[in-house]
């Protein structure tokens, strides 16, 4: 029986509004909303891969405030756990190089976007 992967998500706060992205319409679930972040790696921790992947995602560095959330989601082609850190953007500009897309959204407003199945109960916790 395999483990589950462990995956990184920045949620990344300013003001009112939250940070998220738009998968890449060529990888599993293309297209829905997620928060920035990604695998972690062998040598690496949950804070240094959520780092890491920000990094190479968008272009920024954050500060990591604290782990909100651990949430399991699995399908056919993925088993993956997800843990959630509160962060906030240090500096940098946001570039896109993996995601198709980025938005700003307040909380209210989340139910507009087509999220990752994966996502769905740390909207509600936010």
């Amino acid at each position: 029986m395999m483990n589950p992967t462990s995956v990184v998500a920045a949620i990344i706060k300013k003001d009112n509004q939250y940070l998220i992205v738009q998968r890449n319409k060529n990888k599993h679930l293309g297209l829905k909303w997620e928060f920035p972040g990604g695998k972690v790696h062998e040598n690496e921790n949950f804070e240094e891969a959520l780092r890491r992947e920000v990094q190479e995602e968008l272009n920024i560095t954050i500060n990591i405030h604290k782990k909100i959330a651990e949430e399991g989601y699995k399908d056919d082609k993925i088993d993956i756990l997800l843990h959630y850190y509160l962060c906030s953007q240090k500096n940098g500009t946001i570039k896109l190089s993996e995601h198709e897309d980025l938005a700003w959204v307040e909380k209210k407003d989340f139910e507009k976007y087509d999220f990752a199945e994966g996502d769905g109960n740390i909207l509600s916790s936010l």
